[in-house]
C-alpha cells in the first residue's frame, strides 16, 4: 500500500479509544473467529471469490410488515387471531349451509366491511412505510470503482467490502470502518441524533496505518477485516484488521453507523462492514414491548361472559326444542305443519336428540348478534381519533421547541384515566436539565451571590430570609443574559481574581475548567462569540463560566487547546497553548473524567469528578481546603445544587512514560476485560490530588412544575421521584417543586449509620450485607409502625441507592412496597437506571394499578417500557426516551392536562362507548331469544336477513363512535377545577362489572319490554283497518324499528355534550332505517324477501305502527329515566354533582349542597395538602357564581 500524499506525522496517543499499537498478543486475539466473532469482510474486494462465498444482507432496508405477496394471507391471519372475528368466520362459513337461518350473503358482508376496514388501515399505515423506504434505499453515495475512481449509486447496491466516500452533513450509509479523513490526523465528528437521540457531536479516528489514505491510494489498498457478528449493541465493537501482514485492534472509534452524520468534517473514506438488516440502527429497531390498556383485557372478558350467554340461551333454546320435538311424535304438541311423520332430519321426532343437536347450531349462528361485530374496529377507529385530539391540543404545544404533543401509540388512552402513581426521572423531566454555574469554592473561600429556587423555597417553608439576601433572584448587573452562566461575584470577575489572596488557585481552578472537557469551539460569524458543542449541559456551563470569568477557550485541535487568559503581571489578554496529551474519559462508574497536558514544559494531570470519588484521592498535602469545600459542598446538595470537585497533580516524564505504555496495551487489548484494564491503569494515575475546589451549577425546575404536581396530588395521584443525586439535593428539589410540604412527616431509610460505615472502613463485605440488609428491614417497619399510629398525617419515604438494593430484595420488597403505598410521596436517591425500573416493576405488579413513568434520558428507557404508560419529555437529553415512550411531551406540566383533561375524557369515552356497545347487542339479541321462545324455538329469526346484518354496521355503529370521540361529562376547565374527579378512572367505577351488568339488564329489560308490548299490542286484533293481521314479517319489523329507536334515544340520554356530529349520527341513523326499510322493500320480492312492500303496504298507513313505537321506546326508557333519578338524587357520582352544581345552579338548595360536600371528601390516596383544595372550596365557588348569574 502507498504511504499517501498526506504528510506524516506522530500519530497522538490521546484518547482513551486511541488503538495506535501495531501488533498485540494471541491471548488478546482468541476471541477473533469463535463463536459470535466470525465475520470477514475483504475491503475494496466487495465481489472477490472469497467475498461471493459469504452471504451477508445487502444494503436494501425493509421497514414494513407486509409485502404485496403477504399482506392478504398474513393480514387475514392477524384480523382472524381475535376469538370473535375467528367465530363470525365460522358463522359465515356455516351460513352456506341449510343450517343458517338466514342467507350467506347478510352474514358475509359484515364481516366483509369489518375485516377489510382494518385491513385498509393496516395497508395505508404499511404503504406510508414503504414510501420511507423507498426514499432511504435510493439516497445517493459515492463508491470505489475498480479504475479507481468515485462512482454515485444508490444506498441499496453497497455490498460489505465496499470502499465509500461520504462528504460533510451526508448520513453514512452503513455501518463503515473509518479509514482516513480530510484531517491530518484522521479524525471526524459524528451526530448521532437518529441513534440514540444525543445531539452533542462525538468524535471518532481512524488507525494510525490506515489515516493517511487519499482519493489515489484507495486503488491499491486491500485489507481484511476479522470481527464481530451482527449485533443491537451500539456502543461496542470488537475486531482486527490484517493489513501488510500485521493485526491491528479495532475498537468502537472505528465504527461509523449508519444514519449518523458527518459534520465538521469535510469528507471521509470507509470500508463497509455491516450492511442492512445487519446495521446496529436497524438491529436496535425491534418493537418496544406490548402494551394493552386494563378496560382492553377487561373487554375481552366480557365478549367471553357474552360467549358464554350465547351458548347457554342456545343450550336452552336446544332443549326446549328437542322437548317439543319429542312431544310432536305422541301428538301432544300438534305441529301437524311440521309433517312429523315424514319430517327431515330437523324435525324428525324420531330423531329429537339429532334435531336438537343440529338446532344447537343454528341458535348459535341465530343468536351470534350478541356479540357486537364492529367493536373492535370501532374502539381501534375511535383512539386514533382521540390521539389526533391529543396531538393537536395547542395547550400541550411548546414553543420554544415548536414540539406537540404526540401520541406514539393509541393503544393507551384510556390508561392515561386511570394513573394510580406516577414514577418521575428528575433531571430533564422536573427541572430543564439546562445547567448555570451559579456558585463555586476555590480555596476554601465560597464565591457567587445567586439564590436558586430550592432556598428560596427553603426560607419560604420556615418563614425566613436569605441571610439578607432574599430579594437577590439574579445578578445585580445589566450585562446580558448569557446561558449557562447566572454568577455574580465581583471578587473574580472582570479580572478581579488576580486581587485574591490565593489568586494562583483561582487561576488554576479556571483554566482546568477551561482545559477539562471534550466540547468543541464555534465562532458565532454575527456576533464573532465563542459558542460550545458540548457533551453534556453542564460541561456547556463550566466552559462558558471559564470564559466569563476571563479564560476563554477558543480553539482545539488534535494535540493542543488553546485559551485566552489574562496575564496578571502585564494585565493583558494573552493566549496560552496547552499541549493535549490524553483525554481519560468519564463514565457513570468513574465517576470523574481528567485530561493529561504539557503546560510550558510542566506535565499536568487536570480532574474533575463527583465528591463521592474524589475526597479519597486527595493526597495528604493536597487536603488544605477539605474540611472548608466539604462544607461548602454540602451547603450547595442542600441548596438544590449539582457539585463536581475540581484538583489536579503534576507528573514526572518517567511516571507519564510508564502511563503511556500501560494505558496503549490497555487499550489495544480486545479481550472480555479491555475496560476493567483501562479502569484500573487510568486509576492508578487519578491519585495524589491537590484540591482546588468545587463548581455548583444550577438546574432550574421546569416551569409549572409545581403547580402541576399539586394538582396531580389533589387528583389522588400518587408521586415517586427515581433520581440520581445526593438525598439532601432530592429533598430539597422535593421542597420547591411541591413534592414535599410543610408538615408532611418523612420518613428517611439510609445505610450513613455509624455502624455501617465501621463496617465499611473494616472493608468486611459479607458483615456489611448482613447488617444493611438487617438495617433496611428495621427502618421499613418502624416507618409502617409511624404511618399506623398517625394514619391522620401525610408520610413521604426517602430511600437512597444502597438502600434500595437490599429494599428490592424478594424478602423485604413487599414491605417496603407497603410502606411506600402508604405515603403520599416517595423519594429514591442514586439510583440507577436498573434500580429505575426494578422499583417501576414492583409498584405496577405489587398495586396492581396502573402506573405511569415519565423521563426524557437514555437512562429512562428501562423504567418508560416496564411501566403501564411511558411518557418521553423530548428535552436536551436526545430522543431515545420519547422513541421508546407511548406519548411523547415537551414539558412536565402538560402532564396536567394529559391526565386530567384528555385522560379522564378519554376514559369515560371508552368506558361509556364499549358499555352501550354491549347493552345495544344484548338488547337485540334477546329480542332474538324471546321470539324464538314464542315460535317454539323453531329457528326462524325474527327480523330479515339484512336487517340482522346492518344493525351493527349502519344503525347504531355511528352514534357510538360519536361518543367515544367526543362525548365530555365535564369540560377541560372544571376538569382541572375539581381535579378529584380524576379519582372516577382510578376507582374505575365507570366500568366495573357492577356497571357493566347493569348496562346489560338495562338490554334485557329494554328487549322484554319491546317483544312483549310489539306482541300483545300486535297480536289480538286486526293491524289495519282493512282487517289484516300482522304477520311476522310485520312484527319484526315493527320490533326493529322499536330497537332502533330505543336504543338511539338511549344514547342521546346517556350523552353529556352533544355536538351537531352527534345530533346527525343519532337522528340520521333513525332516519337511514326508515330510508332503507323504504329503498330495501321497493326491491323485487326475490331481493328483498320478506321486507317486500313491508313499509309502503303496512306499516306507513298504520296509526297503530306509530303508536306502539312511540309507547313501546317511552316505556323501554323509563327504567332509565328512574335509575338516574335515584342515582343522582341519592348517589350520585362526582361528575353529577359537578354538572349539577354547574349548570342547574343549585347553591339554594342546601341539602344538596351539603350532600355534595361531604360526598367531595370521600376516602382517597390524594396528598396531605390536597383535600383542602379538592373539598369544598370550588364547590363553593361555583355555587357562588351560579347564584351570581342567577341574579
Amino acid at each position: 500500500m502507498k504511504t499517501g500524499r498526506k504528510k506524516r506525522f506522530n500519530f497522538s496517543n490521546i484518547y482513551s479509544f486511541k488503538c495506535g499499537k501495531r501488533s498485540f498478543k494471541d491471548d488478546d486475539h482468541s476471541r477473533i473467529g469463535g463463536p459470535g466473532f466470525s465475520r470477514v469482510v475483504y475491503c475494496n474486494e466487495p465481489d472477490g471469490l472469497d467475498a461471493s462465498l459469504r452471504y451477508y444482507a445487502t444494503n436494501y432496508v425493509r421497514t414494513t410488515k407486509y409485502t404485496a405477496a403477504t399482506f392478504l394471507p398474513k393480514s387475514l391471519f392477524e384480523q382472524f387471531r381475535r376469538v370473535a372475528n375467528f367465530y363470525f368466520l365460522v358463522t359465515g362459513i356455516l351460513s352456506f349451509t341449510s343450517l343458517a337461518p338466514y342467507s350467506a350473503e347478510s352474514a358475509i358482508v359484515p364481516l366483509i366491511v369489518v375485516i377489510g376496514a382494518t385491513m385498509a388501515k393496516e395497508g395505508i399505515e404499511d404503504w406510508r412505510r414503504k414510501q420511507q423506504d423507498i426514499e432511504v434505499n435510493n439516497r445517493k453515495v459515492k463508491i470505489h470503482e475498480s479504475d479507481g475512481k468515485f462512482k454515485e449509486t444508490e444506498w441499496k447496491n453497497l455490498k460489505v467490502g465496499h470502499i465509500v466516500k461520504v462528504e460533510k452533513d451526508e448520513f453514512f450509509p452503513a455501518d463503515l470502518l473509518l479509514l482516513s479523513s480530510s484531517y491530518d490526523d484522521a479524525v471526524c465528528y459524528v451526530e448521532t441524533t437518529n441513534l440514540d437521540g444525543e445531539t452533542n457531536l462525538k468524535l471518532k479516528q481512524a488507525l494510525e496505518p490506515t489515516s493517511f489514505l487519499t482519493e489515489s491510494d484507495i486503488k491499491n489498498f486491500w485489507a481484511v477485516v476479522k470481527c464481530e457478528d451482527p449485533n443491537a449493541n451500539l456502543y461496542t465493537f470488537i475486531g482486527s484488521m490484517e493489513l501488510e501482514g500485521q493485526q491491528h485492534p479495532l475498537s468502537p472509534q472505528q465504527l461509523l453507523l449508519r444514519d449518523s452524520k458527518l459534520r465538521n468534517t469535510d469528507h471521509i473514506y470507509g470500508a463497509v462492514i455491516f450492511t442492512g438488516h445487519d446495521t446496529k440502527v436497524i438491529q436496535n429497531s425491534t418493537k418496544p414491548p406490548s402494551k394493552r390498556s386494563k378496560i382492553e383485557k377487561k373487554t375481552d372478558r366480557i365478549v367471553y361472559l357474552l360467549f358464554a350467554v350465547l351458548f347457554l340461551i342456545a343450550f336452552i333454546g336446544s332443549v326446549f326444542f328437542g322437548i317439543l320435538t319429542k312431544r310432536d311424535l305422541e301428538g301432544r304438541q300438534r305441529r301437524w305443519y311440521l309433517r312429523p311423520d315424514n319430517a327431515k332430519i330437523f324435525y324428525d321426532p324420531k330423531r329429537a336428540p339429532i334435531a336438537a343437536v343440529y338446532h344447537f347450531l343454528t341458535a348459535l349462528l341465530l343468536y351470534s348478534y350478541l356479540i357486537p361485530i364492529s367493536l373492535y374496529v370501532s374502539i381501534e377507529l375511535v383512539k386514533v381519533l382521540q390521539s389526533i385530539f391529543i396531538n393537536h391540543d395547542v395547550h400541550m404545544y411548546y414553543e420554544e421547541t415548536d414540539k406537540p404533543a404526540r401520541a406514539r401509540t393509541s393503544n393507551l388512552n384510556e390508561e392515561l384515566g386511570q394513573v394510580d402513581t406516577i414514577l418521575s426521572d428528575k433531571t430533564g423531566t422536573l427541572t430543564c436539565n439546562s445547567m448555570e454555574f451559579i456558585k463555586c469554592s476555590v480555596a476554601g473561600t465560597r464565591y457567587g451571590h445567586g439564590v436558586t429556587e430550592v432556598e428560596k423555597a427553603v426560607a419560604k417553608r420556615e418563614g425566613s430570609l436569605l441571610n439578607g439576601k432574599d430579594e437577590i433572584d439574579s445578578p445585580k448587573t445589566n450585562r446580558p443574559f448569557i446561558k449557562g452562566f447566572n454568577f455574580d461575584d465581583e471578587r473574580i470577575m472582570n479580572g478581579n481574581w488576580v486581587n485574591e489572596p490565593y489568586s494562583e488557585v483561582v487561576q488554576k481552578f479556571f483554566r482546568l475548567l477551561a482545559t477539562c472537557h471534550t466540547a468543541i469551539p464555534d465562532i458565532d460569524e454575527k456576533t464573532g462569540r465563542v459558542m460550545y458543542e458540548a457533551e453534556s449541559p453542564d460541561e456547556a456551563a463550566f466552559v462558558i463560566a471559564a470564559r466569563e470569568i476571563g479564560f476563554e477557550f477558543f480553539k482545539r485541535t488534535q494535540k493542543n487547546i488553546f485559551v485566552k487568559e489574562l496575564n496578571p503581571v502585564s494585565g493583558k489578554i494573552a493566549e496560552r497553548s496547552f499541549e493535549l496529551l490524553n483525554v481519560l474519559e468519564f463514565d457513570s462508574s468513574r465517576k470523574r473524567m481528567s485530561v493529561i497536558v504539557r503546560d510550558e514544559g510542566q506535565l499536568l494531570l487536570l480532574c474533575k469528578g463527583a465528591d463521592s470519588v474524589m475526597f479519597e484521592r486527595l493526597s495528604k498535602n493536597g487536603r488544605e481546603y477539605e474540611e472548608e469545600t466539604r462544607e461548602h459542598v454540602n451547603e450547595y446538595a442542600d441548596a438544590g445544587l449539582r457539585t463536581l470537585i475540581l484538583a489536579y497533580r503534576e507528573l514526572g516524564e518517567e511516571e507519564y512514560k510508564e502511563f503511556v505504555e500501560k494505558i496503549s496495551e490497555a487499550k489495544n487489548s480486545v479481550s472480555a476485560d479491555r475496560e476493567t484494564l483501562i479502569d484500573e491503569v487510568t486509576d492508578e494515575i487519578e491519585k495524589d490530588l491537590i484540591l482546588l475546589g468545587a463548581t455548583a451549577v444550577e438546574d432550574k425546575l421546569q416551569q409549572g412544575v409545581p403547580e402541576c404536581i399539586d394538582k396531580l396530588a389533589q387528583a389522588g395521584i400518587k408521586l415517586w421521584v427515581l433520581t440520581g443525586d445526593k438525598m439532601e439535593t432530592a429533598i430539597n428539589i422535593g421542597y420547591a417543586c411541591s413534592l414535599l410540604r410543610q408538615g408532611m412527616r418523612q420518613i428517611t431509610i439510609t445505610l450513613d449509620t455509624p455502624e455501617i460505615l465501621a463496617l465499611e472502613k473494616m472493608d468486611e463485605k459479607d458483615a456489611i450485607a448482613k447488617a444493611s440488609k438487617q438495617s433496611v428491614l428495621r427502618q421499613i417497619t418502624e416507618g409502617k409502625s409511624q404511618i399506623a399510629k398517625s394514619s391522620s398525617d401525610a408520610f413521604a419515604v426517602i430511600i437512597d441507592g444502597k438502600s434500595l438494593v437490599y429494599a428490592l430484595h424478594d424478602d423485604i420488597k413487599n414491605l417496603f412496597l407497603e410502606l411506600a403505598i402508604g405515603c403520599a410521596s416517595v423519594i429514591c436517591c442514586r439510583s440507577s437506571p436498573k434500580q429505575k425500573a426494578l422499583v417501576t416493576r414492583l409498584v405496577k405488579e405489587g398495586t396492581k394499578r396502573t402506573t405511569l413513568a415519565i423521563g426524557d434520558g437514555a437512562n429512562d428507557v428501562g423504567m418508560l417500557q416496564e411501566a403501564d404508560i411511558g411518557i418521553g419529555i423530548s428535552g436536551v437529553e436526545g430522543m431515545q426516551a420519547v422513541m421508546s415512550s407511548d406519548i411523547a411531551i415537551a414539558q412536565f406540566r402538560f402532564l396536567e392536562r394529559l391526565l386530567l383533561v384528555h385522560g379522564h375524557w378519554c376514559y369515560r369515552r371508552i368506558s361509556s362507548m364499549i358499555c352501550y356497545f354491549f347493552y345495544k347487542n344484548v338488547t337485540f339479541g334477546f329480542t332474538l331469544f324471546l321470539y324464538e321462545a314464542h315460535a317454539s324455538f323453531s329457528g326462524q329469526p325474527a327480523y330479515n336477513d339484512w336487517f340482522l346484518s346492518l344493525y351493527n354496521v349502519f344503525f347504531t355503529s355511528l352514534p357510538v363512535i360519536a361518543m367515544g370521540v367526543f362525548d365530555q361529562d365535564v369540560s377541560a376547565r372544571f376538569c382541572l377545577k375539581f381535579p378529584l374527579l380524576y379519582q372516577e378512572g382510578v376507582q374505575n367505577v365507570l366500568f366495573s362489572w357492577r356497571r357493566i351488568i347493569g348496562w346489560m339488564l338495562n338490554g334485557v329489560i329494554s328487549a322484554f319490554i319491546i317483544f312483549f308490548f310489539c306482541t300483545k299490542a300486535l297480536n289480538p286484533s286486526a293491524f289495519n283497518k282493512s282487517g289484516k293481521i300482522a304477520e311476522y314479517q310485520i312484527l319484526g319489523a315493527t320490533m326493529y324499528t322499536c330497537v332502533v329507536w330505543v336504543v338511539n334515544c338511549q344514547m342521546a340520554l346517556a350523552i353529556s355534550y352533544f355536538t351537531l356530529i352527534q345530533h346527525v349520527f343519532i337522528w340520521g341513523g333513525i332516519l337511514i332505517w326508515y330510508l332503507f326499510l323504504l329503498i330495501y322493500g321497493s326491491m323485487p320480492r326475490k331481493i328483498s324477501t320478506t321486507a317486500y312492500k313491508v313499509f309502503v303496504e303496512s306499516l306507513a298507513p298504520t296509526p297503530s305502527f306509530y303508536v306502539v313505537t312511540f309507547f313501546v321506546v317511552i316505556s323501554a326508557l323509563v327504567p332509565y329515566f328512574v335509575y338516574k333519578s335515584v342515582q343522582m338524587r341519592f348517589y350520585p357520582m362526582y361528575h353529577g354533582m359537578i354538572q349539577w352544581i354547574r349548570y342547574e345552579g343549585r347553591s339554594d338548595d342546601p341539602e344538596y349542597c351539603n350532600m355534595v360536600r361531604q360526598r367531595s371528601i370521600k376516602t382517597t390516596t390524594v396528598g396531605f395538602t390536597a383535600r383542602s383544595l379538592a373539598r369544598t372550596s370550588p364547590l363553593q365557588d361555583c355555587s357562588s357564581n351560579n347564584k351570581e348569574n342567577r341574579r
